[in-house]
């Protein structure tokens, strides 16, 4: 089994794990009722997509 050949600094490891993340989806606003909702996506409020009634309530 290989063994490394040196430690692993902190800073260097930090360093390979900055794209290491979680990112928050984009929201915006629904444009029938204004809540807040991912985009590209059916609101789960009032149903509508692109203000069509996908989804009847």
């Amino acid at each position: 089994m290989a063994v490394p050949f040196a430690k692993t600094s902190k800073a260097r490891k930090n360093k390979r794990r900055t794209h290491f993340k979680l990112v928050v989806p984009g929201m915006v606003k629904c444009e029938q009722c204004g809540e807040l909702k991912i985009s590209h996506r059916v609101c789960k409020v009032c149903g509508t997509y692109k203000s069509r009634e996908i989804i009847k309530q």
